[in-house]
C-alpha cells in the first residue's frame, strides 16, 4: 500500500492487523474503477473508486467514500479486514454488537405496542 494522507500510526495499525489475521497483501487483488453516484463531472471520469478481492476467502469490497483515491485504498482495506473478521472469524465488532442489540429491543417495542 502506498502512502496516503492517512497518518502513519494508522498505516502501521492496519498493517499490524492484517499480518495478525493472516491477510496478505499478495492474496489481494486491487482494482481501480470508476465512482458513481454525487460528486459531478470529476468523479465520474477518475479511477478513485476502490475494489479489493482477497483471493482464499473471496470476499469481495469496494469503497468510494472519499474523492481520494489513497484515501479509498486506505479504508477499502480496513473494510475488508472487517468483513474478513465478520464473516470467516465470526468475529463482530462492539459497534455491531450495539446496533444488533439496538434493533432487537426497537422490534420488541414495535410488536409490544402492535399487542396494545
Amino acid at each position: 500500500m502506498s502512502a496516503a494522507p492517512v497518518s502513519a500510526e494508522k498505516q502501521q495499525a492496519l498493517k499490524a492487523r492484517m499480518a495478525e489475521l493472516g491477510l496478505r497483501e499478495e492474496d489481494i487483488e486491487e482494482r481501480f474503477i470508476h465512482g458513481g453516484g454525487r460528486g459531478g463531472q470529476k468523479l465520474n471520469k477518475t479511477a478513485s473508486c476502490v475494489w479489493l478481492k482477497h483471493l482464499p476467502s473471496g470476499l469481495e469490497v469496494k469503497c468510494q467514500q472519499e474523492r481520494s483515491q489513497s484515501l479509498n485504498r486506505f479504508f477499502a482495506r480496513r473494510l475488508l479486514v472487517a468483513k474478513y473478521e465478520r464473516d470467516v472469524l465470526g468475529l463482530s465488532n462492539s459497534r455491531e454488537q450495539r446496533i444488533r442489540k439496538q434493533k432487537k429491543r426497537r422490534r420488541r417495542r414495535s410488536t409490544a405496542a402492535d399487542a396494545d
